[in-house]
């Protein structure tokens, strides 16, 4: 598999790491586009959300859990985005589920 993110779980790609755990990761994106940019992934592989099966659902609350845990620590008070792209069109430009995390400044609605 040559999927970009399982390599940064498995520690072959350096990452900016806030949050590890057996079942997800969280790392600062490279190309931030807010002040707090950050990603949260689930260890286990799956392309997007509609690729989990309902027995592996947890993962969706656990993922928002850590979300959670970094906006407390990270006293994002003020409030924050949380985004999932979904397939081309959506954005998806890497096909590993991931949560965007964006804070640190007014987000403006639509992104654009």
């Amino acid at each position: 598999m040559d999927c970009i993110f399982c390599k940064i779980v498995k520690g072959e790609i350096p990452s900016k790491k806030i949050y590890e755990d057996e079942k997800v990761l969280a790392f600062y994106d490279v190309s931030p586009q807010a002040p707090v940019h950050f990603l949260v992934i689930p260890k286990e592989h799956f392309r997007n959300f509609r690729d989990i099966s309902s027995d592996k659902l947890e993962i969706i609350s656990h993922i928002f859990k850590v979300i959670q845990i970094i906006a407390e620590q990270l006293k994002l008070d003020d409030g924050l985005r949380i985004v999932n792209n979904y397939g081309k069109d959506g954005g998806q430009t890497v096909d590993h589920l991931h949560f965007h995390v964006l804070a640190g400044r007014s987000l403006n609605w639509p992104p654009g």
